[in-house]
């Protein structure tokens, strides 16, 4: 039996591959984020007495030719081995995938993105997040980076068609103007506290928005366009067919209707239907992608 997990920052969420292929949430543990050996017993109690196999979607990005992962916000496997170190602890084998990547594999194998040749799943929450999927295979890349379009800078004070008033703001990656300092759901607040001097949620922002007010309309505007302008550069390189959403802004729908009428106005290609829209596994993706992994690389293993 294959337990998958969904790890980020705060929760471990876990479930049991089942045989059909789903993935239903059995339950959550607190992410121990600065003590490896609770991490490590975390893992083992959600497993129970089982000794199969396991298989992560991480928050952050792992490099599977060195097994090093960057994660920023669990400090005890920042920089580290997961895999290595987990199944030497847990002496059973351990498949670890990017959470992006997760999700883009759950959308592109069984769902809004079913028998499309080219899928690029994006996650828009606390950061900024993408995955690529081409004919059914989650495209790597070298260091396992395809598919991060939230890294590099983006905005940058001298140069042109930069939106007026608003500031490079430095990104936990190191460099500054990147799309997930920019994009995410923080950026849409440091754009609001840099356009009206106050300090507001996304939530409250969004809110404000759907409400028709001046100040959240002008910050709304100003996200959409900067995110359209960063898509609209994948689309024309990637063609992708569908780009489904995960993350928390994922939810509303107004939101992501703006993004995608402003991207695909930027675009060579027509699309007559919404390119950008909330995916199927929006709320499940890591755990549904994880599972798709573990179907693929042990069934491979038996043939």
């Amino acid at each position: 039996m294959t337990t998958c997990f969904d790890i980020g920052g705060s929760f471990i969420r876990h479930g049991t591959l089942q045989d059909d292929g789903s993935v239903a949430e059995s339950g959550r543990v607190p992410t121990p984020g600065n003590d490896w050996q609770a991490f490590v017993d975390a893992i083992d109690s959600c497993t129970g007495t089982d000794r199969g196999p396991i298989s992560i979607s991480l928050a952050g990005a792992f490099d599977d030719r060195t097994g090093f992962a960057d994660v920023a916000n669990i400090p005890c496997l920042h920089k580290r081995s997961v895999k290595t170190d987990l199944e030497a602890a847990l002496k059973r084998p351990v498949l670890i995938t990017n959470d992006a990547n997760a999700f883009a594999l759950a959308e592109a194998i069984d769902g809004s993105g079913r028998g499309k040749p080219v899928v690029f799943g994006i996650i828009l929450g606390t950061g900024v997040g993408g995955g690529l999927v081409v004919n059914g295979h989650l495209v790597k890349g070298v260091g396992g980076i395809a598919g991060e379009w939230g890294h590099g800078p983006v905005v940058d004070p001298t140069a042109g068609g930069q939106l007026k008033g608003l500031e490079h703001y430095p990104c936990g990656c190191g460099q500054t103007g990147c799309i997930d300092a920019v994009c995410s759901a923080r950026g849409m607040e440091k754009i609001h506290l840099t356009l009206h001097g106050k300090s507001l949620s996304s939530k409250d922002i969004t809110s404000a928005w759907h409400r028709g007010d001046v100040e959240a309309t002008h910050t709304i505007e100003a996200y959409a366009t900067l995110l359209s302008r960063a898509l609209s550069v994948l689309v024309n390189t990637l063609g992708p067919d569908v780009i489904p959403v995960s993350g928390g802004l994922s939810g509303d729908e107004a939101l992501l209707s703006l993004i995608d009428r402003k991207t695909r106005t930027l675009v060579l290609a027509h699309y007559a239907d919404p390119l950008v829209f909330k995916g199927q596994f929006a709320e499940n993706g890591g755990l549904h992608g994880a599972g798709i992994v573990a179907r693929t690389a042990f069934s491979e293993a038996r043939t």
